[in-house]
This record gives structure tokens, C-alpha cells and sequence, in this order.
């Protein structure tokens, strides 16, 4: 706010890229969106992308107002798309006020992007554990380590506070009970298609009693 801008600052008006990809229709797609999001993920892993399943969550605070972050997605199924966190960050404090989330998957070296909005739940703890488990063990000590979205005085008390999870957890490192995942059940899922002269193509999902209805939307 009110910060002079750089001497030479970076014209972004004028960056552009033209999208030119092969479009999509509503009645070619499945007929289930999760069905849908998984082939998109599949041609984004075998693409050779980073991260594909990193995506934006987006969350709204006590006060109103909205935050967005990466995140992982670590399981998604008919019931919706699952990541885990520390239950006392940020994120979750904001989830348990306002029970609802968006996630935003960027592919754009596919031209792609898919957007989920819907309410969220925790899972259950069973769940919880089987992905803990097959966490390393490195990062399962840095959830013993890690007050998370907490203030700390500097680096070493967060390399101190790691070193003493390792020396209390010689063994196999137990799921903090303060550590497990968060589902966004979807009420609406949108499949966004670069497109050329940006007349993108747009399919928007949405939740019609027991199944779900798609429209092509204009971009």
C-alpha cells in the first residue's frame, strides 16, 4: 500500500500467450467429474509436469476474510478430494469456521486448469494413519516439529524442536493427534481449456440431486 513502484518495473500488460489446444465439449466428457479430473491428472503426470497434483486452496477466516495457499492433493475419490495438514494451522482454523473451500489445479503447459468449490470434512482417523504411514520418515517428524502458522523465533528453534522429535521417536513415529486430512466434497467442479483469441472453453459440473449436471460456460 502506497509503495513506490520499482525504477524498472515489469510491464506485465503486455506479457501474452496464445493458448492453441484441441477444445472440449460437454456431451465428450465423462459423466462424472471426478472420472474426468482423473484423466486431466493423468496427462499432467505424463506430461512430466512438477507437482500435478499441487493445487490452490482457498479458504475463508472468521473475519470474512479470503486466503489461498498450495497444498498437495494426497487422495480423491467419488467422495470428494483429500489433503492433509496440522489441525491447528492456519488453514484448518479457518476451515472450522467456515466449513467450505475452493481448489484450483494449474496445468498450464496443458492449457488446463480445473476448479473445485463444495464444503469440507476431516477424515476419518483411519485414513488419517494409512497416509501417515506411508509418509517418510523425515516428514512425519517435521509434523512432531512443526507448530504450524505459529510465530518462532528463528530457524535453529525449528531445527532444535525437529532433533528432539527424532530423539523421542527413535522408532516408528506415531501420528500427532494434532496432524491429519481435510476433504473438499464438491458441489462444482469447472474444466477450463485454453483456447485461441482467449475464447477459452469452459465445462462447469454441478451437483443435481443424486448425480451431476455439466454446461458449457462462456469464458
Amino acid at each position: 500500500m502506497g509503495q513506490p513502484h520499482p525504477i524498472n518495473p515489469v510491464d506485465v500488460g503486455t506479457m501474452r500467450a496464445e493458448y492453441e489446444a484441441s477444445g472440449i465439449e460437454p456431451e465428450d466428457l465423462h459423466d462424472d467429474p471426478v472420472a474426468q479430473f482423473e484423466v486431466w491428472l493423468v496427462d499432467a503426470i505424463n506430461a512430466g509436469l512438477t507437482e500435478p497434483n499441487a493445487m490452490v486452496l482457498a479458504t475463508v477466516d472468521d473475519e470474512g476474510q479470503p486466503w489461498s495457499r498450495w497444498v498437495l492433493l494426497k487422495d480423491y475419490d467419488g467422495r470428494g478430494f483429500t489433503f492433509y495438514t496440522n489441525y491447528g494451522s492456519f488453514k484448518s482454523t479457518h476451515l472450522n469456521a467456515n466449513p467450505v473451500a475452493s481448489l484450483s489445479f494449474g496445468w498450464l503447459d496443458l492449457r488446463r486448469q480445473v476448479t473445485v468449490a463444495g464444503s469440507v470434512e476431516r477424515v476419518n482417523d483411519a485414513e488419517s494413519d494409512s497416509y501417515w504411514n506411508v509418509r517418510p520418515r523425515g516428514s512425519q517428524l517435521g509434523g512432531w516439529a512443526s507448530n504450524q502458522s505459529q510465530g518462532i523465533a528463528d530457524r535453529a528453534s525449528l531445527d532444535d524442536s525437529y532433533a528432539e522429535a527424532d530423539r523421542a521417536h527413535p522408532g516408528p513415529v506415531p501420528r500427532p493427534p494434532h496432524w491429519g486430512g481435510w476433504r473438499v466434497v464438491p458441489h462444482t467442479v469447472e474444466f477450463w481449456q485454453g483456447r485461441v483469441n482467449r475464447l477459452h472453453d469452459r465445462v462447469r459440473y454441478e451437483v443435481d440431486g443424486n448425480g451431476w449436471t455439466r454446461r458449457r460456460l462462456a469464458p
